[in-house]
Order: C-alpha cells, then sequence, then structure tokens
C-alpha cells in the first residue's frame, strides 16, 4: 500500500463531521483508500446489482441493517439514500458513520449539494503524484517515463503496460460514464472530442476551435468539456488577472489530470515516440500542473494556482497566488539550462518586483541565483 498523501486530511475530518466523501477518477485507488484506512467498516458496492437493489426497494430496511461504520462505494447510483442519510445523522450524532465514495463527480455532488451539504467533507482523490512515489520501487529518474505511462494506480501495482490498459480505461469510461451523463447516440464522436482534447493539453482553450473539428455546436463543446471537469480527465486552469494595467488573456488553459491518458489519445506509445513529437513540451507542462494541482487538493501546497498571459504572448505558465505573495513559474521540458528560458520570468519580474520566480526544468540541477531559483521536475516540494 503506497502511503497517499490526502490520508491525513481525511482522518481529521471523520472525527468532526458524520460523513465522509471522496471522489476522483475511475482508478484513482478509491477504495483501496478508504478500506485501507476505516479498516472496521463494512463496504458495500452500489455496482452491485444486489446491493443497490436492496437500497433502492428497501430503504428503511437497509439502513436498519447498515447503519454506522459503513462504506458505500459509487454511491451516486441510488440517489434516494442521500436524504435518508441526511436524517439519520442529524438524529445520530455520530462522527465518521458514513463512508461515500464515487466516479462521476457531477452526479455525486449534486446529491449532496441537495443532502448532505454541512454535513460531509469532500475530498478528491486523484491518481498517484509525483511526490507519493518518489521513496518507493515504482519511482523512474526519466520524467518521459511518468509522462508516456501515466499514474494511475493500477498500471503500477499491477505491473500492467500502459499501451494495453490506458486504451481499455479510455473505452470504459466512454461506455459507461459518457452514456450514463449525457445522450450521445455517437459515441464515436465524443471519443475525437477526447482526442481533440489531448491534443491541446496546456493550451488555451478555443472551444470554437475544438467544436468545429468534429462539426459540433458551441454550446455541445462547452457541455462536453464539463463532463470531463466532472470526471476529473481534464481541469481549467483560471487565468491570473488582478493588480494588472496591461490587457491579458482571460480565457483558462486545458490540461489532462493524468499525460499517460492524453499520450494514449494521441497515439504516444513510448519514450521514443515522445522525444520526437510536437507535444513533448506542452506534456511536460501538463505533468507539473498536474502534480501542483494533486499537491494542493492532498493539502501540501497553499494558494490558488493561475497562469498569466499578455496580449504580446508573454506567458507565466503558473502562478500561485498564496494571499501574501505571487510564486511565478515557468516550466521548460530541456534538460539544459539556457539564459533565454528566464525572458519571461525576467518580465514578470519587472512588473511585480516582490513575487518570487522559479524555472521547473527537466534536468537534475537545483539552483538559487540572484533572480530566479532553479528547481528540477522531482522536487516540486521546493517551491
Amino acid at each position: 500500500m503506497i502511503k497517499r498523501n490526502i490520508s491525513e486530511k481525511i482522518l481529521k475530518a471523520s472525527e468532526k463531521l458524520p460523513v465522509l466523501t471522496v471522489t476522483g477518477p475511475r482508478q484513482s485507488g478509491k477504495t483501496t483508500l478508504v478500506k485501507y484506512l476505516f479498516k472496521d467498516y463494512k463496504y458495500l458496492n452500489f455496482e452491485n446489482i444486489t446491493t443497490r437493489d436492496f437500497a433502492k426497494q428497501d430503504i428503511i430496511g437497509f439502513f436498519e441493517k447498515y447503519n454506522n461504520k459503513i462504506i458505500i462505494d459509487e454511491a451516486q447510483n441510488v440517489p434516494e439514500i442521500f436524504s435518508q442519510i441526511q436524517f439519520i445523522v442529524d438524529n445520530s450524532g455520530i462522527k465518521g458513520q458514513f463512508i461515500l465514495t464515487g466516479s462521476q463527480n457531477f452526479l455525486l455532488s449534486e446529491k449532496i449539494s441537495q443532502s448532505l451539504a454541512g454535513r460531509t467533507a469532500i475530498f478528491n482523490l486523484l491518481p498517484f503524484s509525483l511526490n507519493e512515489l518518489k521513496n518507493t520501487e515504482y519511482y523512474h529518474k526519466k520524467y518521459e517515463t511518468y509522462i508516456t505511462k501515466g499514474l494511475y494506480p493500477r498500471i503500477y501495482d499491477q505491473n500492467i503496460q500502459p499501451d494495453e490498459w490506458l486504451p481499455d480505461y479510455i473505452n470504459t469510461y466512454v461506455e459507461r460514464d459518457v452514456r450514463k451523463l449525457l445522450n450521445i447516440s455517437d459515441l464515436n464522436r465524443f471519443t475525437a472530442f477526447l482526442k481533440i482534447c489531448a491534443g491541446h493539453t496546456g493550451q488555451i482553450v478555443n472551444l470554437s476551435e475544438i467544436g468545429s473539428q468534429i462539426g459540433i455546436s458551441y454550446k455541445t463543446t462547452q457541455k462536453w468539456i464539463s463532463i470531463l471537469e466532472a470526471s476529473f480527465i481534464i481541469f481549467l486552469l483560471p487565468p491570473y488577472y488582478r493588480n494588472f494595467n496591461k490587457r491579458i488573456s482571460k480565457s483558462p488553459k486545458l490540461y489532462f489530470y493524468d499525460t499517460g491518458l492524453a499520450c494514449s489519445l494521441m497515439n504516444i506509445k513510448n519514450e521514443e515516440q515522445l522525444d520526437y513529437h510536437f507535444a513533448k513540451g506542452s506534456l511536460f507542462e501538463t505533468l507539473i500542473i498536474s502534480e501542483l494541482m494533486k499537491q494542493k487538493q492532498n493539502g501540501l501546497l497553499s494558494g490558488d494556482i493561475y497562469y498569466w498571459r499578455e496580449s504580446n504572448k508573454t506567458e507565466i505558465n503558473c502562478l500561485i497566488d498564496t494571499g501574501e505573495k505571487l510564486k511565478a513559474i515557468e516550466i521548460k521540458s530541456a534538460k539544459t539550462i539556457k539564459n533565454d528560458m528566464f525572458r519571461n520570468l525576467n518580465i514578470f519580474k519587472k512588473l511585480k518586483k516582490d513575487s518570487e520566480t522559479f524555472l521547473v526544468y527537466g534536468g537534475n540541477d537545483i539552483q538559487k541565483r540572484t533572480e530566479h531559483t532553479i528547481i528540477n521536475w522531482q522536487n516540486l516540494d521546493l517551491l
């Protein structure tokens, strides 16, 4: 069992609230984690037809049998339970009474907001972070390995080849989750949409451009992007535009949570193909930004994460606003440090003199220079 960084936050919350909700993409390790953290709890899975039908057909009887120290997996499959759980916990006063998990954030959060607001803490468990693998047998010295392999736990703990597992994951996601969330007659078109989004990872979102490539409307593109967000396939990084006089971009950037998934959709099967692919720099940026998002979710990074881009195309890949100061981060996949890597950081430093500036790159050195700090991709905890 690889220790998940979010574990401490979950355990602390179980001492304060009656319900805990752990959501995230399929196969991110939710079930493994909650079973490990709450070993004495009864585990129920609403993917099991018998268990699901029992809860649907006799909800009173179900909760008379299962009313304390219960883990309910894929809880969104029986929406009737949420109001009943509200009734139970409001009358019991027991902390950590129910643990709910689910892989469809949209459906799960909708039910929670209706019935369990103020009664549950919500945690997003994403695939492994680089930090979590750092001192394990699964650690790799080359970032290219992580980019092509991805960070889904099943690939590591069962030693599965990513070029075999990831396409199956994509097919299962489209066939199961997308069918539930969208009334799409042509799922092949949605798969094509997924592939186009993968090609746009690390880029500013242009919904009209993305939609036009497969012939869907702007409104449909918006809806499909929202589904990918709700399923923890992608996230949108907002621009930072406060306290600056110059005209800057106000559109978000699109990133995949898992670079292996993006590589599979772009038909990048190994590190050699990655080395010569046009998207290598964008995929490295995606790896770093997604790692920072995981650190934030896991409670290891404080502050909000943005990017910054001027109308003249000067861009800072990542800004972390801690409330007290700004941390500007430039991300480069190259393994050799060159002076032109600092160009955008120098421009930003002139605009925001009290900011801290960092270069995260694909090499191995860590350096503290007069103006900037250089950090390798393996030590993002130094930011």
